[in-house]
């Protein structure tokens, strides 16, 4: 059976039930600066669009008045995982707050998709690392005014990763007695550059610790674990410095399938402080990292680019710290 259209309740319709101007409507709605409307009529005009179900065209709206109310931000092809998902859900709150809506997007490699910077109109372009050259290039072309970071680097790849979690973790496992250690990355290539920061501040740690040494490196996934644990005991290793809390489970399952002991023949750290890391059993030792107010900071310096409201006076400052749990 076919459906019948619901037409859209317009201004003209609450002004023609109030049998008052559409332009005194059309003011109140709008809330248009400068107009002398009493408050008494203000309350009719609300009151009578609530009734009749008037919902704004936003569409229209930004055609007449060059703002979309919308924050793009446009993301690394980066696996969202639980402290970014905190961080989105902050800032989307904050942006939510002013009245502008967060969208996201991660443009990939070969992707056939027209993109949002082309078809949303944003107010604000927005990126967790510097963009390029060539991507500030591509939202300038499509009329973008409003870019955060608005400076680039040639190669777009500028990561404020921090190096305080990895050392952190071969200290636990040095202080529980462990100086045979290995570094258990991810096979997933999209954070490659990220492991291969944390790695290197490891590595940077267990360097400075006579008597320790890191026997070998190894990339986990959900099928290859078990056999990449097979090599690091039989090379003796008696500790895992995991990227995070994920690759350290698939760890910790092979390890208990093999019948490991764990942590008395090898200990296993994660990153992350994940949900999953205290459900598991035995539960996970990990590390914390808490940049509380790192989204509304991101939210913030949308805000000061569209709105030109204050500069953030100061950028979140993580803090890092060890978990102990059962694992270690």
């Amino acid at each position: 059976m076919p459906t019948t259209a619901v037409k859209r309740v317009t201004a003209a319709d609450v002004a023609r039930s109030l049998g008052i101007s559409r332009a005194t409507v059309g003011f109140v709605l709008n809330d248009t600066p400068g107009q002398k409307i009493s408050d008494a009529t203000r309350e009719r005009v609300i009151a009578e669009a609530k009734r009749l179900g008037y919902r704004a065209n936003t569409a229209a709206r930004a055609l007449a008045s060059g703002r979309s109310r919308i924050v793009l931000l446009v993301m690394p092809d980066w696996p969202l995982d639980h402290n970014l998902r905190t961080n989105l859900d902050e800032a989307s709150l904050a942006l939510d707050e002013a009245g502008y809506s967060l969208v996201t997007m991660t443009p990939h490699v070969g992707g056939k998709a027209q993109p949002l910077w082309e078809t949303l109109n944003p107010d604000v372009v927005m990126g967790l690392t510097p963009f390029t050259r060539d991507q500030i290039a591509l939202f300038r072309a499509a009329g973008v005014e409003h870019i955060v970071p608005d400076t680039a680097l040639e190669d777009g790849t500028a990561l404020d990763e921090l190096s305080d979690g990895p050392a952190l973790q071969v200290r636990h496992l040095i202080a529980t007695g462990r100086s045979r250690l290995a570094y258990a990355g991810s096979t997933d290539p999209r954070i490659a550059d990220l492991r291969a920061l944390r790695l290197t501040a490891a590595l940077a740690e267990i360097e400075r610790t006579p008597g320790v040494e890191l026997v070998t490196t190894v990339d986990l996934d959900a099928h290859t674990a078990a056999d990449r644990i097979a090599e690091l005991l039989a090379s003796g290793v008696d500790g895992i410095i995991a990227y995070n809390d994920d690759v350290a489970a698939w760890a910790l399952g092979a390890a208990l399938r093999a019948g490991v002991d764990v942590p008395g023949s090898l200990a296993i750290v994660g990153h992350d402080d994940t949900p999953i890391a205290e459900l598991l059993v035995p539960s996970l030792s990990t590390v914390r990292v808490d940049i509380a107010g790192l989204g509304r900071y991101f939210a913030q310096l949308a805000l000061m680019a569209a709105d030109g409201t204050p500069v953030p006076t100061d950028r979140p400052r993580a803090t890092t710290e060890i978990v102990a749990r059962e694992t270690t």
